[in-house]
């Protein structure tokens, strides 16, 4: 009976793995580059998945639960700040680089290669010096062991801001590894080598401490790109006059920055609404789970990364047709290996919440809630990226705001009764709700299908 049950997941399972074979066969050269910088990403976002999750576990066991969810809750915010502080300059060199380099704008590209940094670091250090006012003002009414780690924080923030403008630059050049490395696998290195030294030396390691200890890791990381940079850089790019016009990239920037805010207040606002309703504990459990299934991201990042400065470039030549082909292998890169992410990390995730430790397996019926959304919104692969190409950031921003809104009413109605869970369900059916906006939006200014499946 047992082995009648197990043929028709048996013929599933091969199913599935004739499909990723068929995915991951064939395709034209730029679509063998994009496998390969989309994989030489995975396996960045992968090792760095590994040291962040190696990270968490350590912070999770050596500072205890309240500090930990403290700790979560500031770096939350640090995350979810200095990736909305640099304008959408991050994003948009993916556009505006190719653009200028295919029309041999030489001056324009050195101006924007040097301006975008600074522009971005100058802007970042003025909001964040607002913002440590502004955490002066509320002290009153901030919890006090979260003072500290806030204006640590802010600290952190403009070299932050600067290591994502670096990461815009290296990736629309194609150096992946120069882009991602320093933040995701260096930064995370040296977390863990700073909060072990300090442990070691007999500090409390308190939230204070793993901040500062995690504001340093991002200063050196952001430092050591921008010396390699700068000499590839020279390498590449002939010396000469610099022209800057900052309103022009300001202009397609800031809808593209309104895409990228309301993405991230959508990834971030599960753990800061739950931190309001519900203890740190909690949060701690919930940002494990996170983590957990945070490979499945990735696959959807990767492909972002390594694709949208192709949708510029092909869209700037006018290759209609060569553009369509490389969105469809963009999004079956994207679905096939997201769901067999999913399932294998659903299969081990109690054995992977108990290394944070064993009262964090509780959250393991929450990733099954956190998975459908992930899945869902991977079967239409990085759209966002192609609508902000292409010019078409206003709606797509629109999408993401109404994909935001219902996430913070979802968040607010259902986490203060059902907490992680809660937190989860809005997140996916919020995730849903984009998916199903941006097939439609896609599939009317594009004339494009854009799910993994069907025709």
């Amino acid at each position: 009976m047992a082995s009648i049950d197990a043929q028709p997941a048996a013929g599933a399972q091969a199913r599935l793995i004739a499909r990723l074979r068929a995915v991951l066969a064939g395709g034209s050269s730029e679509a063998s580059l994009t496998r390969r910088l989309a994989g030489t990403i995975f396996v960045i976002r992968v090792i760095s998945a590994a040291l962040a999750y190696l990270s968490q576990i350590l912070l999770a066991r050596w500072m205890g639960g309240s500090d930990y969810g403290t700790y979560v809750y500031v770096w939350t915010w640090v995350l979810l700040l200095g990736s909305m502080m640099d304008f959408g300059i991050s994003a948009s060199a993916q556009k505006i680089i190719p653009e200028y380099r295919t029309s041999h704008n030489d001056a324009l590209l050195r101006g924007f290669l040097l301006g975008s940094r600074w522009m971005t670091f100058a802007a970042s250090t003025l909001l964040s010096a607002a913002m440590a006012g502004v955490v002066t003002l509320l002290s009153p009414w901030i919890e006090a062991r979260e003072v500290i780690p806030l204006y640590i924080g802010c600290l952190t923030l403009p070299a932050f801001v600067v290591a994502n403008t670096q990461d815009g630059i290296a990736r629309s050049h194609d150096w992946m590894r120069l882009g991602l490395m320093p933040q995701f696998i260096v930064r995370q290195a040296l977390i863990i080598g700073l909060t072990a030294g300090a442990l070691v030396l007999g500090f409390h390691l308190g939230a204070s401490a793993a901040m500062a200890a995690s504001a340093g890791a991002v200063w050196i990381a952001m430092i050591g790109q921008m010396i390699v940079l700068n000499r590839r850089l020279a390498r590449h790019v002939a010396p000469g006059p610099r022209a800057y016009d900052v309103r022009a990239w300001l202009a397609i920037s800031l809808p593209i920055l309104l895409v990228e805010s309301f993405y991230l207040l959508l990834s971030y606002t599960d753990v800061l609404v739950l931190q309001q309703f519900r203890t740190p504990e909690e949060v701690g459990v919930y940002f494990a789970v996170v983590k957990t299934l945070a490979l499945v991201s990735f696959i959807h990042y990767a492909m972002s990364a390594t694709t949208a400065h192709r949708f510029a470039e092909y869209n700037a030549l006018g290759d209609k047709e060569r553009l369509s082909a490389y969105v469809v292998h963009a999004i079956n890169w994207t679905f096939w290996p997201s769901l067999a992410a999913t399932i294998v990390l659903l299969a081990a995730g109690k054995p992977l919440l108990w290394l944070f430790g064993p009262k964090f397996v509780v959250g393991y019926d929450i990733m099954f809630v956190a998975a459908i959304g992930l899945v869902v919104r991977a079967a239409i692969g990085p759209v966002e990226r192609l609508l902000n190409m292409l010019g078409h950031q206003h709606v797509c921003a629109a999408a993401y705001a109404a994909a935001f809104a219902m996430n913070v009413a979802l968040c607010v109605l259902l986490v203060p009764r059902y907490g992680g869970h809660g937190a989860a369900a809005a997140t996916s059916i919020s995730l849903s709700f984009e998916t199903v906006l941006l097939f439609a939006i896609v599939r009317r200014r594009l004339g494009l299908h854009v799910l993994a499946f069907g025709r």
